[in-house]
């Protein structure tokens, strides 16, 4: 398999100062959320480079093997009672490649979100979580928190702090809504700072739930002279 990921690049303005990773759900590829930049309100923040990577190519159990862009093997439409723990934690290096890539670019940690919709919720989180520098955000969309079992052991103290935004459709017949409320319920009991949305919609992404997003991204990244926009 690859060693990197090929991802898809916007800059809301010259020199960004921060970045913002957000991975794709199952099927998906990088261009999935490309058209969202375009809609967020970051009047205030910095500039900002958005990295949108793609998942390497699997066979998918759940779709009897079908193969396509996935962070990891899903077997069981419950999703937690049988997780693959190897793709997981290989697609977490991955992601940790692209953290280093963003460091290496001048961007600290403490001025990268993590952010992903559905399957790439549970990467923001397996990756955020254990990542050994305090990071400005995770940003968590229709998704849930997987190898939930494992973490009180494998979380690292420099994310204790960390915003997180959880954010679900009350209507999600994918991952349903009780999987991201037990997983919402899970992080606070471990003390993380998660700020909880819900909408009436199914598995995907509506207008108020942009602004949300627009609102948390000012308030992680921001405030900053001048305005981040999109030419």
């Amino acid at each position: 398999m690859a060693t990197q990921l090929e991802t898809i690049q916007i800059d809301t303005a010259p020199n960004p100062t921060a970045s913002v990773i957000w991975m794709h759900g199952l099927g998906a590829d990088g261009s999935d959320f490309v058209p969202i930049v375009r809609e967020l309100d970051l009047a205030g923040c910095p500039p900002i480079r958005f990295i949108f990577p793609t998942a390497h190519t699997m066979p998918v159990t759940v779709n009897g093997g079908y193969v396509m862009r996935a962070w990891y093997d899903i077997f069981a439409p419950d999703l937690v009672r049988r997780e693959d723990e190897p793709g997981l934690r290989n697609s977490q290096a991955l992601v940790e490649q692209l953290i280093a890539t963003e460091k290496a670019r001048g961007v600290p940690a403490s001025r990268i979100v993590l952010a992903g919709f559905s399957q790439g919720c549970a990467m923001t989180l397996q990756v955020g979580l254990r990542h050994a520098e305090p990071l400005a955000g995770l940003m968590c969309l229709s998704g849930y928190l997987p190898l939930a079992a494992k973490l009180a052991d494998e979380r690292h103290a420099a994310n204790q702090d960390t915003p997180i935004f959880m954010a679900h459709g009350t209507l999600d017949p994918v991952v349903v809504l009780a999987r991201a409320q037990q997983s919402f319920e899970t992080l606070a009991a471990l003390g993380y700072q998660v700020e909880w949305h819900d909408y009436p919609m199914q598995h995907s992404v509506c207008g108020e739930e942009v602004e949300d997003i627009g609102l948390w991204l000012k308030k992680v990244l921001g405030p900053a002279s001048g305005a981040a926009r999109v030419e």
